[in-house]
């Protein structure tokens, strides 16, 4: 087993109940887990080969948990051409889904390793992706890749099996290349389950069915979403409330939380994406159901036509995360970032609600133990005795955080993180370092990256 000793913390944020912040502290992690948090850890009593890492002048948080993205869109990223303040929601849709059509099997994996190295530089160490594109040609293994990625930067990752069934020419927007039937979406969501889903304590491996929305399937789909899900003991995920309820109820004659809940779309089990159209009954819904929300804030500035409403979700005891998003409407992978934009959202809106902004710390808990509890993973998102050692340390000896140390549980939120973070552990391994990860070369993985979005994407602009 191995060891590592984070000694003379300035502060340890655990993000517990009780919001308990350590000063001047000693943090021992024994193999994966957290096994002493106090003062005065003596070198003298631990294994040797035991591994100290000097951290006077740092604050140790909890590793964040992002609960919704969609990683093969860092292809697509700072394209003038689609930028969504020029371009109407139809006009948008028809650039770049025949870009997302062409994208192979290379291409899904080193834009997972792009997006899952960047959360990592930013302090995230369990990521969830909703990769909803199969494009035909790309073969069926595009899940597999991902876990390959994932396994090699050392990311605990958590598979969306995301899928689209109901054709273009039925009223969806996606392409005929990007469609699948519900037969094949589930028996391939049954088969990654098998494959790699773990649901032991700090697994490192697990599969979720998420069905892409309900606007782009059949009703079947979601139905056998629901059985498959149950059967399997997995959770469930798709994007709901993003401004698609009107067109769910010219087809079926509810909004889209009514229609979800009557085929049981919903529960402990089920987090849905975004929800920024909700109303004051559907929030009622989801807390009433114990149904989950990803907020993902940085989205609200291009597409979202309101501002999620994460004060009064939180009032009514919703579950709450917070998500990047794909970089078709975030073109960054930084959740640190959205913890910052998130609450700068809320305290815009402040005013126009009943509901105060909830309390700074609130937000780095969203990105934390939220997320955590969305995934179902309660050794995931604080730092106590027995729980995972995922976690990430900044450095405040720098004039960024000049006057701004005295409160470290509200700092990601008020001041935001703006450089990468100073070192990611995950699951024990310290895997971000220095300005590096550890044991890979950065470069040539860019430059092999780069060399696909040439040669699918550049090639046909």
């Amino acid at each position: 087993m191995k060891y590592t000793l984070f000694k003379s913390c300035d502060a340890i944020v655990s993000c517990d109940d009780a919001h308990t912040v350590y000063r001047d502290a000693d943090l021992l992690v024994s193999g994966n887990a957290i096994s002493r948090i106090g003062s005065s850890i003596a070198e003298h009593e631990l294994p040797e080969g035991t591994k100290v890492i000097d951290a006077r002048g740092h604050f140790v948080y909890p590793g964040l948990v992002n609960t919704h993205h969609h990683f093969f869109q860092c292809f697509v990223r700072n394209h003038a051409f689609l930028d969504w303040t020029k371009l109407s929601l139809i006009e948008w849709l028809d650039l770049i889904y025949p870009i997302f059509s062409r994208l192979d099997e290379e291409c899904f994996y080193h834009a997972s390793l792009a997006a899952m190295g960047e959360l990592i530089k930013h302090g995230c160490t369990t990521a969830f992706d909703h990769q909803y594109n199969f494009p035909r040609h790309a073969g069926t293994r595009i899940i597999d890749r991902q876990f390959e990625a994932a396994d090699l930067l050392g990311m605990r990752f958590h598979a969306g099996r995301g899928g689209n069934t109901l054709p273009k020419s039925e009223g969806s927007t996606i392409p005929d290349e990007m469609c699948e039937s519900t037969d094949e979406f589930i028996a391939d969501c049954a088969r990654l389950i098998d494959s790699f889903h773990n649901p032991d304590r700090f697994s490192m491996r697990q599969v979720a069915v998420a069905p892409c929305q309900p606007v782009n399937c059949y009703r079947d789909t979601f139905v056998e979403s629901v059985s498959l899900a149950r059967d399997k003991r997995v959770l469930l995920h798709s994007h709901v409330g993003e401004g698609e309820s009107e067109v769910i109820f010219s087809r079926f004659g509810q909004r889209t939380v009514d229609w979800c809940e009557a085929i049981d779309f919903v529960g402990e089990d089920v987090w849905f994406a975004h929800c920024w159209e909700l109303d004051h009954k559907e929030i009622k819904q989801l807390s009433e159901t114990l149904t989950g929300v990803s907020h993902c804030p940085e989205p609200v500035y291009l597409v979202g036509a309101e501002v999620t409403p994460l004060a009064e979700m939180q009032a009514a005891g919703v579950r709450i995360g917070l998500g990047v998003d794909g970089a078709a409407s975030n073109d960054n992978s930084n959740l640190m970032h959205c913890i910052h934009s998130a609450y700068m959202l809320q305290a815009l809106v402040a005013g126009r609600h009943d509901f105060a902004v909830p309390e700074p710390r609130e937000f780095l808990q969203y990105a934390t133990r939220g997320g955590a509890a969305l995934l179902q993973r309660p050794e995931l998102g604080s730092l106590a005795v027995g729980q995972a050692a995922d976690l990430f340390i900044i450095d405040t000896r720098k004039m960024e955080y000049v006057g701004a140390r005295h409160d470290p549980a509200s700092l990601p939120a008020k001041l935001g993180i703006g450089s990468p973070v100073d070192l990611t552990m995950i699951n024990g391994k310290i895997v971000w370092q220095h300005g590096e990860f550890v044991g890979l070369d950065e470069h040539k993985l860019m430059a092999d990256a780069e060399a696909h979005v040439e040669r699918v994407v550049y090639s046909n602009l």
